[in-house]
């Protein structure tokens, strides 16, 4: 499908059910003027396929499809609007907002069923023929193993826009993430993967246009096989591939957050690019079949991934991001829209049982975002292996224990061990639940312990935008302090934080910058904001938190505990008949009822220890305490040496051994072991 190039010519295969012709249209370089107009003269079945001789890589080319202007029917076919080729592999030029890229004329009485005649093809982005080689020069993908994985989500611009030692010529860019201060970090952080924002080829929504305003977080695809140009420098593609080339080359592995469940087309008052011109009734969800669109995604369109030829869309793209481009895994944005059915959600649909069977994406890390805004869209736990899910109930149950609400501590117990209550089911991994504390979506970890209000201004809505209850506490002054004891006790709760993320069974999640203590200024809802509100002050940044960070993700690489692949229930092991995992009070005991129903609950230890299932491998038992409440004793448990290897409130302290019976500070984490390698 798509634009394929043979060495001497181009082959074109297109997509279309209801179309009853089909134009290809060349333009000269730059794309500013229609050189030629060639109509599609064969059909088998559904695609649409022509071969142009002498056509080369560097082709600028478009498509225009003919057929019923019928709304009501759900067609909205319109020769004059130049359309994207659903498999273009590169573009050229940016989308110029114009009233012409609108199927219908705005103004008229009759709304989206009326029908405007002017061109668009000034207007947008042209389709690139490319070659598709390049020289991997040997490169395998790391294959780290989920027990062993930390993702890092970053945006791709945002990593780099003001980074003092990349490149200047390269800042903001594919290559630029690519450089050696940037690999360099991340290294030292100890994370294994980094998970980017979109990529895939979007535009800046019309209404963000006129406010002065960008799409940076880029969840408007569409291009599905089309790195993003403006993170490109001269080859986007090319250059995309170098820096995933690079990331390996350094052992990280990189995951794509990709948006499957619709398009930049918004409804039927949104613009013709595409999909809406190539075969509207195909691409989309309409109700009824007719005029207007399913919204399950919240954006004004929904992909009908029910569709054999959308569906097989979306396979080719995954596997084009594998196969040519190397890419280790990928993050599904509002993945409840992928899995409904006619008849709502449905784990065993078409979408999961596709992807599951298929040999190049069967080998891959896949994550899903278990909701979105349709029917039933809530579906944490829901979704079948070999899938991963981002647990929002482990960041906000997380937050809630460490701000000091009342009766977290059981809460906080499901969190360490993996959340089992949502995905130990149908055989899946405990390393299932990704844990998060912040994404890109809300506060940063900075602003999660500086602001208890969101600060939304700068996009224009009023601060209606973003999440209202963010599980925040500002520590006792509302956002920026130089207090020495509000930074202090930011500080610490950071630490805390993240210690505790590091800490829990299942697969940890870290926003960049927040590592360094990124802020936002309290905007929670930054999706618009390409500037630096969002780009990551490095020059700012916490060097002592960052080293903190590396030594948790070291402590969790040299503890096998705390990263199982089986979830731990209390059971005894098979060895040596002691328990998997033991909860501590205090004083050593084990909470009972009262002490579970207790509001004020919050010193809670947790002894870990191999599953039962599995082998010992190095390390006999950790034992982490976390403690949001007052300084007080505790008893630790057994007669063997126990070792502190962790304190937060001593971020920089070395291991040292401890009596039985020790006072933990408030407010704190505190890490022992009791044999093995200590980090």
């Amino acid at each position: 499908m798509g634009a394929t190039w043979d060495g001497g010519g181009v082959n074109l295969a297109v997509f279309s059910a209801h179309a009853t012709a089909l134009d290809l249209c060349l333009f000269s370089p730059g794309g500013r003027a229609e050189l030629a107009r060639i109509p599609f003269a064969d059909r088998e079945g559904d695609v649409w396929t022509l071969y142009v001789e002498g056509m080369q890589p560097g082709q600028a080319y478009g498509l225009r499809a003919h057929g019923p202007y019928a709304p009501e029917e759900g067609h909205r076919f319109n020769p004059n609007k130049l359309l994207l080729d659903p498999y273009a592999r590169a573009l050229e030029g940016r989308l110029r907002w114009s009233d012409a890229v609108m199927g219908y004329k705005i103004g008229s009485n009759r709304a989206d069923l009326s029908f405007d005649s002017r061109d668009s093809a000034f207007a947008v982005p042209k389709a690139v023929v490319v070659d598709p080689a390049f020289d991997w020069g040997g490169d395998t993908p790391p294959g780290h193993s989920w027990s062993d994985t930390v993702i890092y989500e970053a945006h791709v611009k945002g990593m780099t826009a003001l980074h003092p030692l990349v490149e200047r010529s390269v800042r903001g860019s594919y290559l630029g993430f690519a450089s050696a201060p940037v690999i360099d970090h991340l290294q030292r952080l100890g994370v294994t993967a980094v998970e980017l924002l979109p990529v895939q080829a979007f535009f800046d929504d019309r209404f963000l246009v006129t406010r002065g305003l960008r799409n940076y977080w880029g969840y408007n695809s569409m291009g599905f096989f089309t790195p993003e140009p403006r993170y490109g420098v001269r080859n986007p593609l090319n250059e995309f591939r170098i820096m995933v080339k690079r990331l390996h080359q350094a052992g990280i592995e990189v995951i794509l957050d990709v948006v499957y469940n619709h398009t930049g087309e918004g409804d039927e008052f949104g613009p013709t690019l595409g999909f809406r011109g190539l075969d509207n009734r195909s691409y989309y969800r309409l109700h009824g079949g007719g005029r207007h669109y399913v919204n399950d995604a919240g954006t004004g369109n929904t992909l009908n991934l029910t569709h054999p030829a959308v569906l097989r869309m979306v396979m080719d793209s995954l596997r084009y991001w594998v196969e040519v481009c190397h890419v280790d895994g990928f993050r599904f944005d509002l993945a409840s829209v992928l899995g409904r059915e006619a008849h709502g959600f449905d784990p065993s649909g078409g979408f999961f049982d596709t992807i599951r069977q298929d040999p190049v994406l069967a080998r891959i890390k896949l994550i899903a975002e278990p909701w979105d805004l349709g029917p039933g869209g809530y579906q944490l736990g829901a979704y079948p292996h070999p899938f991963a899910e981002w647990n929002d109930k482990y960041r906000d149950g997380v937050r809630r224990y460490w701000r000091g609400d009342a009766g977290m501590a059981p809460d906080l117990a499901k969190r360490l061990l993996g959340s089992a209550e949502s995905f130990d089911h149908s055989g899946r991994s405990a390393t299932s639940s990704v844990n998060f504390l912040t994404a890109h979506d809300g506060f940063t970890l900075q602003d999660l312990v500086s602001f208890t209000v969101r600060r939304n201004l700068a996009n224009g809505e009023d601060n209606r935008d973003g999440h209202h209850d963010n599980h925040s506490d500002n520590l006792g002054v509302e956002g920026p302090s130089d207090d020495p004891g509000v930074v202090a006790a930011r500080a610490l709760r950071k630490r805390n934080l993240l210690a505790t993320l590091l800490l829990s069974q299942g697969t940890p999640m870290l926003l960049a910058g927040d590592e360094i203590g990124h802020t936002q200024g309290g905007n929670n809802n930054a999706y618009a904001q390409d500037n630096p509100v969002t780009w990551i002050d490095w020059a700012a940044g916490d060097a002592a938190l960052a080293d903190f960070a590396a030594r948790l993700t070291a402590l969790r690489r040299a503890h096998p505990v705390l990263r199982q692949r089986r979830f731990l229930h209390g059971r005894a092991r098979g060895e040596n008949g002691l328990l998997d995992v033991i909860w501590r009070r205090a004083d050593g005991g084990t909470p009972g009822p009262g002490d579970w129903h207790d509001p004020a609950f919050r010193c809670l230890g947790v002894e870990v220890r191999m599953a039962a299932q599995g082998p010992d491998s190095g390390t006999d038992a950790v034992l982490a305490v976390f403690n949001a409440g007052p300084a007080q004793a505790f008893a630790l448990p057994g007669s063997g040496v126990w070792r502190l290897i962790l304190d937060t409130t001593r971020p920089d302290a070395l291991a040292e051994a401890v009596p039985a019976g020790m006072i933990v500070p408030a407010q704190s984490v505190l890490v022992f072991a009791s044999k093995g390698d200590f980090a």
